[in-house]
């Protein structure tokens, strides 16, 4: 296949097209059974993008699904195809699928139902809004984009050819937590202005600079795609891109991401908010690692506030009772994970309520042609990913301040008054890390304001540049008026 093959070359389907398909597909629910007899044409088709962790995991639960054929799977890498083609047909007892390395050789193919995209962070949107233009429908893990201005394309590309998008958190799936989530609706939990993302865990140096070899049978051209073919130092070439700017977004953006997500659910915020601000650094050793690994984000919708925290090195736990990655505060007590607890952390209700698969979920999305059918349309998973990159893109515009004027700063935001108290927090835990701050002070990021709903900065034209980035032909993410 030509590289200079864009899906947009020809219409895979025209509108009408799609619209027919969409119509011909059964309405009936997804059967959990593993062994539930299910007709043929009422399979979906289905292709794994992507066959790293993430890949593998999808091809388990997919295996799981008695109405998914899985016909493909993809990874620039042809190891790591081998490897989930072994495990499909090994331990999970599936047929061997085809492997590829390209993409678009998938999209190619109108018998391809749906996607299921497990790339590195920077192929997420173009692997989406190609699926979807070639007909297909698709499930993104998270973050659904590498910056802000893509993850707005998947939503306006799934809204105008009518396609099923799901993104990756799988927590709106639990039935639990979304009783919580009612829960504070209800008002049961009183005023609720504050809600905290809590990802602590120790990652370490990934070393460097040194020559990276890249994998005998990996195609470093597609692996690269949207993003530049620069020449890479890191030791790992997998999974390391993560703490990469060009193709990662930290462990906000990693593992943060969910949290936040719940977060937002919770308070029922939707948008970007008013205002973000974040801090910290690469601290306790020194590789070649972009993204920080000790990170406060602090996200302002007006009456409530986000506050999401990442440590990276050896740290206490947040709560010396609750293990939770996310918090809620109320004036009539504090939800944390599927629980309710009085200040104290006593457990005084653990939340019910039935659970769904996540990507049984999609599957039954896809034939009810429903999007309000899904637990994490893709609007959601967008918004989510975008408050990761504004934290983001605030760090990257900051400057390296002493604790005291980060502190002073911080106290002419108008937040939540907690958002002080977690600077000494941070602080504490840096020390007790080892981490000299008057030798490698922490970055204090340029406090960013959002123009309403527009997903655009208020006067910084700086910081709009990095709502998107530059892309390599022909892997680019069209803009508005090309979709």
């Amino acid at each position: 296949m030509s590289l200079t093959h864009h899906p947009t070359r020809r219409r895979f389907f025209e509108d009408s097209l799609i619209a027919a398909a969409a119509t011909a597909l059964p309405l009936r629910a997804i059967a959990q059974s593993t062994t539930a007899p299910v007709s043929p044409n009422e399979r979906i088709t289905a292709a794994i993008i992507g066959c790293g962790i993430r890949g593998k995991a999808h091809a388990r639960e997919l295996a799981r699904l008695p109405d998914c054929d899985i016909a493909y799977v993809c990874d620039p890498d042809l190891d790591r195809a081998d490897e989930v083609g072994a495990l499909l047909t090994g331990e999970l007892k599936r047929p061997m699928p085809k492997k590829v390395q390209d993409l678009r050789v998938i999209l190619d193919d109108p018998a391809v139902d749906a996607v299921f995209i497990a790339t590195p962070n920077h192929w997420h949107a173009l692997a989406a809004i190609w699926a979807m233009q070639a007909g297909k429908d698709a499930y993104v893990e998270k973050p659904v984009s590498q910056n802000v201005e893509e993850g707005r394309r998947i939503v306006q590309v799934a809204r105008k050819l009518g396609r099923i998008c799901q993104t990756g958190t799988q927590n709106r799936s639990r039935g639990p937590l979304a009783e919580a989530v009612n829960y504070m609706r209800a008002g049961k939990l009183g005023e609720v202005k504050l809600a905290r993302s809590i990802i602590y865990g120790g990652r370490g140096s990934i070393g460097g600079p040194v020559e990276t070899p890249i994998p005998p049978r990996c195609d470093y051209n597609l692996w690269a795609g949207p993003a530049p073919m620069t020449k890479l130092t890191r030791a790992r070439f997998h999974y390391d891109w993560h703490w990469m700017w060009d193709t990662g977004n930290g462990d906000i953006g990693n593992s943060n991401v969910h949290s936040i997500d719940i977060c937002r659910w919770g308070l029922g915020v939707t948008g970007l908010g008013r205002s973000v601000l974040s801090y910290g650094g690469r601290l306790g050793y020194t590789d070649v690692g972009d993204t920080p690994n000790s990170q406060v984000g602090i996200f302002d919708f007006g009456d409530k506030t986000i506050v999401s925290e990442t440590r990276g090195l050896k740290t206490a736990p947040f709560h010396p009772v609750i293990k939770a990655m996310w918090f809620f505060y109320g004036t009539e007590g504090i939800i944390a994970e599927t629980g309710l607890y009085d200040p104290d952390g006593k457990l005084l209700k653990a939340f019910e309520g039935q659970s769904v698969n996540h990507f049984a979920n999609f599957l039954a999305a896809v034939r009810s042609r429903k999007p309000e059918d899904l637990k994490a349309e893709i609007l959601e998973g967008h918004q989510s990913s975008a408050l990761c990159h504004l934290a983001n893109i605030s760090y990257r515009l900051g400057e390296k301040k002493p604790l005291p004027e980060i502190e002073k700063h911080l106290g002419d935001i108008d937040a939540h008054e907690d958002v002080r108290e977690t600077l000494e927090r941070t602080r504490h835990y840096l020390v007790e890390a080892g981490v000299d701050l008057e030798k490698t002070p922490m970055t204090l990021g340029r406090h960013l304001r959002l123009a309403g709903d527009k997903e655009q900065f208020l006067d910084d034209p700086e910081a709009d540049r990095l709502l998107t980035r530059e892309y390599r032909a022909p892997f680019v993410v069209p803009k508005e008026s090309e979709i």
